[in-house]
C-alpha cells in the first residue's frame, strides 16, 4: 500500500495497528550531509525508486525536539535577569530611603566621635542582613519545589549544586553592591549638616 508521506506524517490507523513511514539512521565519520546524496541514490536503487524525504543529521533531528524546551529556557533566562535587575533596583532604593531616614542618627553618631567605618559597616549590616534572610527562604522554597522546576528544565538537573551555590553567591553580590553605595553617602555625611535636616 503507497500513502503519500504528506498526508500520515504522524502515522496512520489501520485496524489497531499503526502503519509508520520507514526511517534509515545511517552513521558516518564523515560529515552528514556530505553523504547524504550518495545514501539518498543507493535507498533509491534498492527500493526500485521510492521516493527519499527528510534527510536530516542527528544534530538537526536533537534541536528541533529540543527546540521548545530551549525557547522555554530562554524565557526563563530572561525574566529571571529582569528579576534580578529589578531585585537590584529595588534593594538600592530601599537602603538609600533608609539611610535617608536616619540621616539625624548618623549625624548624632558622628557627632558624637562614631568612626566612618563603623557607620558604613552598621549600614552594610542592616542591608545584608535583610538580603541574607531573603535568600536563605529563596534557597528553601527552591529546595521545596524542585518537583515543579524540573518539568521547566531541560538538560540540568532540578538540584544541581552548581545553580544551588552560584544564585545565592550572585544574589548576595548583587545586594552588597546596592547597600554598599548608601553605606559610602553615609559614611561622608557632615555630622553638623546632618543635624541641620529636618
Amino acid at each position: 500500500m503507497i500513502v503519500p508521506l504528506a498526508q500520515m506524517t504522524d502515522g496512520l490507523t489501520l485496524l489497531n495497528s499503526k502503519v509508520a513511514p520507514v526511517t534509515w539512521v545511517v552513521r558516518t565519520r564523515l560529515d552528514p550531509h556530505q553523504v547524504a546524496a550518495a545514501v539518498t541514490e543507493q535507498l533509491r536503487n534498492a527500493s526500485g525508486g521510492f521516493p527519499v524525504a527528510r534527510v536530516r543529521s542527528m544534530d538537526e533531528v536533537v534541536v528541533n525536539s529540543a527546540a521548545r524546551q530551549d525557547f522555554n529556557m530562554l524565557l526563563l533566562t530572561i525574566f529571571g535577569v529582569s528579576a534580578l535587575v529589578l531585585a537590584a533596583i529595588g534593594i538600592y532604593g530601599l537602603m538609600a530611603y533608609s539611610v535617608r531616614q536616619r540621616i539625624q542618627e548618623i549625624g548624632i553618631r558622628m557627632a558624637l566621635g562614631a568612626d566612618r567605618d563603623r557607620i558604613r559597616r552598621m549600614v552594610v549590616w542592616q542591608g545584608m542582613r535583610l538580603a541574607l534572610v531573603g535568600v536563605g527562604l529563596g534557597v528553601g522554597l527552591a529546595f521545596g519545589l524542585t518537583h515543579l522546576i524540573a518539568s521547566f528544565l531541560f538538560g540540568v538537573k532540578s538540584w544541581d549544586p552548581a545553580v544551588f551555590v552560584a544564585v545565592p553567591m550572585v544574589l548576595s553580590t548583587v545586594a552588597l553592591a546596592a547597600v554598599w553605595m548608601p553605606a559610602m553617602r553615609a559614611s561622608r555625611l557632615d555630622p553638623m549638616r546632618a543635624l541641620r535636616v529636618e
